[in-house]
């Protein structure tokens, strides 16, 4: 009986340790965005997704006044990051709200998405800080 508790414990272990492994391993890299590009992108608010592990903003817009708009994903923070750095809140923006945002596409240009640095509210002018990194300061380690 007691081989048979070790067993079960052992098993126990490797599946706690399996599991936790692939949290990890389910979390990318920001290497799929090109940080020596920063853009901006004017839109209208389709979606504010305000959930953990990224907050997203899915926007209807265009790069410059002559082109015609798309959908694009803006990818940030978690939610407790965004109040922090930039104080933000789940209805900062809502569907139908004119937005512009600065971020860093997407290595691969075909794909309309980026890591958003700011977003600013156009009725009101308002400017919400998106990149934790730039309220880091230096020497904290």
């Amino acid at each position: 009986m007691r081989q048979l508790m070790k067993a079960i414990g052992a098993l126990a272990a490797v599946a706690a340790l399996a599991a936790g492994i692939s949290q990890v391993a389910a979390h990318h890299s920001a290497s799929m965005f090109d940080f020596s590009k920063t853009m901006t992108l004017k839109g209208t608010v389709v979606e504010l997704r305000w959930v953990n592990p990224h907050v997203t903003l899915t926007l209807n817009g265009s790069l410059r006044a002559d082109e015609a708009p798309a959908e694009w994903l803006m990818e940030t923070t978690s939610p407790g990051n965004l109040v922090r750095v930039g104080g933000w809140r789940r209805d900062v923006v809502k569907p139908g709200d004119q937005v512009e945002v600065e971020f860093h596409p997407l290595r691969d240009a075909d794909k309309k998405s980026g890591l958003m640095r700011q977003l600013t509210v156009l009725a009101t002018g308002e400017v919400f800080a998106a990149n934790i990194r730039d309220q880091e300061k230096p020497g904290l380690e």
